[in-house]
């Protein structure tokens, strides 16, 4: 029996409702829906026109509807008498195939039919910032490595603990908050949980931080790479995969010399071998391939994978194994979509097992120094460009997610890349105005 959202909101004293879902290009849209219709927008959904977000859709289409899972409810911590609902999107009675949370779920039903129940936790790195974006928010923080600096950490501690708290509040067992590698930088933790919960609370995780940090006169920007001479913010992925109870993990293999089995082997083989072709949704962005492919920044490394590599606990490859029965994926950053970064991770980790993919030997070298003495590696793409008509021809991404979602993500994002190549940019001036 579904949960009856209109006596939740009695019983929580609930007076208004956010009906949301994430566009394709990563955009939270929402409608804002008083308790007293939420009866009726829980079984019909609250009506959208897609042409209005990235959907690719044209004003022709007709009504999208967005209808809420009661099981993603969050009451905003700050502003009780509101609550959270990620929806699902509906058109002509059937599910939008280019809906990214329709997207995952369909990976999670294909994984469950396996037997497999696939766990995640996601590294959200952020920068607070001057409301204008131009400086990061905090003027004595300078350090050359600021990396766990205490005293700029607690210069932001009113905003950084009005967000735990918030996560307290919301049962998500946040466990520890640090100050990030770059000045202004901050990442905060919280329990990993299954894949849908998991990129729920991603998507909510965004929103709540930005409106925090507002309300304390700051701006939160997830963005891959917003000043070039600092490390950029990433969102690390831990994947693990369990049996369908969620008791018994499948990666972990206490006699192996990582900790994994060989169904975690193969699941690695699948990432190693779509990560190219699946940058696209993991480094979404134009800017995100000036965090991968960036030169050394002000505190001697980037922290961000250029190669498609793995190994253990070392942070210069694209994979680390940091513990025993889960791994660590580092390429994806700020500005994926957090429904999307799940699909494709699951995705390609499907097609590993179902294929015995081998991920060969693990690599214990430092990638940002001694890269050059490996005879083979596979390079990530180096922009934006490149990574569309990979994702585009890519077979394993076609099968798992359909050609009406891969080509309506591909004609979106290629519009974007033409809408950036449009741009004259300050350097270009500088360097050939005179030519």
């Amino acid at each position: 029996m579904a949960k009856d959202l209109a006596a939740i909101a009695k019983a929580k004293k609930i007076e208004y409702f956010l009906i949301s879902f994430v566009d394709l290009l990563g955009h939270l849209r929402a409608k804002l829906v008083p308790a007293r219709a939420i009866k009726g927008m829980q079984k019909e959904g609250a009506g959208f026109a897609g042409f209005a977000a990235w959907l690719d859709m044209t004003p022709a289409h007709p009504d999208l509807f967005a209808i809420p899972d009661p099981d993603s409810l969050i009451q905003l911590p700050w502003k009780p008498e509101v609550a959270w609902l990620a929806s699902d999107l509906w058109m002509n009675g059937k599910q939008l195939e280019a809906s990214p949370r329709v997207v995952l779920k369909r990976q999670i039903a294909a994984a469950t039919k396996k037997g497999h129940r696939i766990k995640t936790g996601v590294e959200c790195e952020f920068f607070l910032t001057t409301p204008s974006g131009d400086m990061v928010s905090d003027p004595a923080d300078t350090q050359e490595k600021p990396c766990y600096d205490q005293s700029a950490l607690m210069r932001r501690y009113d905003v950084i603990r009005d967000i735990c708290d918030a996560m307290l509040a919301l049962r998500w067992n946040p466990y520890q908050n640090d100050h990030e590698d770059a000045n202004g930088q901050f990442e905060m933790n919280w329990d990993y949980a299954d894949a849908l919960v998991t990129a729920d609370r991603h998507t909510f995780f965004k929103y709540m931080a930005k409106t925090i940090a507002e309300n304390h006169g700051y701006r939160a920007t997830f963005m891959p790479k917003p000043f070039s001479h600092l490390t950029g913010n990433g969102c690390h992925a831990h994947v693990s995969v369990w049996d369908k109870d969620g008791a018994k993990n499948l990666f972990l293999n206490k006699r192996d010399d990582m900790g994994l089995s060989t169904l975690a082997y193969n699941f690695l083989g699948g990432v190693l071998k779509s990560a190219d072709s699946l940058a696209a949704i993991f480094v979404p962005t134009v800017n995100s391939y000036k965090r991968i492919d960036a030169s050394v920044t002000s505190s001697g490394a980037t922290w961000s994978p250029n190669a498609i590599t793995y190994s253990g606990n070392n942070r210069t490859h694209m994979v680390r194994v940091p513990d025993a029965g889960r791994f660590e994926l580092r390429l994806m950053d700020g500005a994926s979509n957090p429904y999307l970064l799940q699909a494709g991770i699951m995705a390609a980790g499907a097609d590993g097992i179902a294929n015995k993919r081998d991920p060969g030997p693990p690599l214990d070298i430092n990638m940002y120094t001694e890269q050059h003495k490996l005879k083979k590696v596979r390079k990530l793409p180096a922009n934006l460009l490149d990574a569309i008509r990979l994702f585009d021809k890519n077979k394993i991404a076609r099968n798992a997610f359909g050609d009406e979602f891969v080509d309506s993500y591909v004609k979106l994002k290629a519009a974007e890349w033409h809408r950036y190549t449009k741009q004259i940019s300050p350097w270009e001036r500088e360097t050939t105005f005179d030519c």
